[in-house]
């Protein structure tokens, strides 16, 4: 088919590599518009934007899709569908009619749960036990049309933001070419989302990664983990130079009973309103991410240190 291809992150990367491999015609990529990234806070383009340009794609990075001025570019595509993965721009209805067969959303959680910004993110922090990967035809309303095709993702004990994004983007770049084919064939069934059980992922804010040491253990340690690699759950570490600030990457529930945020012992079991958290992973400023025993080794906090 003739598709255009909408998305931003390294999620949608192999989404679009599958789709160049099963033979489709990408008419256009669209991104999010370079932005500034790195030390050097340099203009860059976004991972799809820097692969489909390594393809030879053509690639646009409007500001808004809103404009008369995009919105007749993408009807002049002629487009039998589009495809959007994590695109990071509302589509209005002129965008959504355009393409013969419509657009069609991959969607990062077994939908009605988790609609919008981070749902990988909220379904660790919020202790669930599966998620998944879903293909629905895009309505007007946010994440809300009917789901064509689906596949549950088991969320591990130690499981992180960053191990469940790899899991989940392998898992929909397999199967959108086979739910782009069912679509050409007209053998796509679009199932109504539930109306129960609707859940939204609100963006991840800075001012929610601070941790919480009073909050009970496994609260602690879904933060933690839903919020690593990035942007890092962090804590201020006293130090003979003032506070540090250290990410904690990785962590696991353990007993332990003690003052919030107060060391328990050398090896970083750290005790929380209830319960303890035994940190696994973890990373200063300015200093790369160390498994605990190396991290000790270098910046120590014995038994009775008490973290803010």
């Amino acid at each position: 088919m003739r598709l255009a291809f909408l998305g931003t992150p390294e999620f949608s990367v192999a989404c679009l590599a599958e789709l160049v491999a099963a033979g489709h015609e990408i008419a256009c990529v669209y991104s999010q518009p370079p932005a500034p990234r790195g030390r050097g806070q340099d203009l860059k383009p976004s991972p799809v934007h820097a692969f489909a340009e390594s393809l030879g794609l053509p690639v646009r990075t409007p500001v808004s899709m809103k404009t008369a001025e995009e919105i007749e570019a993408f009807r002049a595509l002629e487009l039998d569908a589009a495809v959007v993965v994590a695109f990071g721009q509302i589509l209005v209805r002129e965008v959504l009619e355009a393409p013969r067969l419509g657009c069609f959303n991959l969607h990062a959680s077994l939908l009605p749960r988790w609609r919008g910004a981070a749902p990988i993110q909220r379904a660790i922090m919020a202790g669930d036990a599966v998620t998944g990967v879903q293909v629905m035809r895009m309505s007007e309303g946010l994440d809300e049309g009917p789901v064509l095709m689906g596949e549950q993702v088991r969320i591990d004990a130690l499981e992180t933001a960053g191990t469940l994004h790899d899991k989940l983007a392998a898992v929909g770049a397999r199967m959108l070419p086979v739910a782009l084919g069912a679509i050409e064939r007209g053998a796509a069934r679009e199932v109504p989302q539930a109306e129960d059980g609707v859940t939204y992922a609100k963006k991840i804010k800075a001012a929610e990664a601070r941790i919480d040491w009073t909050r009970p253990a496994a609260e602690v340690d879904r933060h933690i983990r839903g919020l690593s690699p990035f942007p890092g759950a962090w804590f201020e570490a006293p130090s003979d130079k003032g506070p540090v600030r250290v990410k904690a990457l990785l962590s696991r529930v353990e007993d332990g009973e003690g003052t919030p945020g107060a060391a328990l012992d050398d090896g970083l079991l750290i005790a929380c309103g209830e319960g303890g958290v035994r940190l696994l992973k973890a990373q200063r400023e300015g200093k790369g991410a160390q498994d605990a025993e190396v991290f000790v080794r270098g910046f120590p906090l014995a038994a009775g240190t008490v973290l803010a």
